[in-house]
């Protein structure tokens, strides 16, 4: 793999690295969802990160919903938070391409360099290069996208109002999908966690900032939070679980939940 393609860090750990394996488990679990017709497709998501067998069937609540936007999609701007290397802002790579098992998917250069006067965007590929907080919802995206370019975008220490200047440069239309990286509470007993973890779903319906302590990626979910505001979005929660729930035991859980976010036609922006 060449130096100019970030590859996949996380491939075997928090999903399988077999492409065949890998595709079977994430159509699966986008199969696992009951979705109609007349479901209105969503231009920005909030998904879970952690390995598929603890927060993949509520990731894919979320992926199943952009089944109507294949081929109409065509740029993913993806934000996660850094869970090993700091950075001051949003950190973009300097590669062209990341890699996951089931290929390549190509960064929108173009993108990247419109953000470059920014003073909160800097150029750090420490920070992606271990990074699984954006590996992760890579397999979902291109089974259910096909073929689209990626806007990887590390958050650290940032305010809210930074990340929302950041989506609103790229906001675009109908062939732009936001999505932002989250999971909820970490480490609780499994009822202090379901009610601490509904509390913030309620917050995030609500678009009210919500703290670290909520959510580990609560910088890029709060910028979303306020471009959404602004731009009069309506927020659905997809699903609501935690690691008790799914493949963990219940004295020290993990909270996980997928919000889906509508634009109003009629908004006046």
């Amino acid at each position: 793999m060449s130096a100019t393609t970030r590859p996949a860090a996380v491939a075997g750990l928090f999903y399988p690295a077999d492409a065949a394996l890998l595709a079977g488990q994430v159509q699966a679990l986008l199969e696992g969802v009951q979705t109609t017709e007349e479901m209105r497709a969503p231009k920005a998501l909030i998904v879970p990160h952690a390995g598929y067998v603890y927060s993949g069937a509520i990731a894919a609540s979320a992926y199943a919903r952009l089944r109507s936007l294949r081929g109409k999609v065509r740029r993913v701007v993806l934000l996660g938070p850094v869970h090993r290397v700091p950075v001051r802002g949003l950190a973009v790579p300097s590669v062209q391409a990341f890699a996951s098992p089931l290929g390549e998917v190509p960064l929108d250069i173009t993108a990247l360099a419109a953000l470059a006067d920014l003073l909160q965007v800097v150029a750090e590929n420490r920070c992606h290069a271990q990074e699984h907080s954006l590996e992760v919802h890579l397999p979902f995206l291109q089974s259910a996208l096909g073929e689209f370019q990626l806007v990887p975008l590390a958050v650290g220490d940032a305010s809210a109002a930074q990340v929302a200047e950041v989506l609103e440069r790229l906001w675009g239309g109908e062939e732009t999908l936001i999505v932002v990286s989250s999971d909820l509470s970490h480490y609780l007993p499994y009822a202090i966690a379901q009610q601490l973890d509904a509390a913030t779903a309620q917050a995030v319906l609500d678009m009210r900032t919500v703290s670290h302590e909520q959510a580990c990626g609560a910088t890029p979910v709060n910028g979303l939070l306020l471009a959404a505001r602004h731009r009069g979005l309506q927020a659905e929660l997809l699903d609501l679980r935690n690691s008790g729930d799914t493949a963990g035991d219940k004295s020290r859980v993990v909270g996980y939940a997928a919000f889906a976010f509508y634009e109003d036609e009629n908004h006046d922006r």
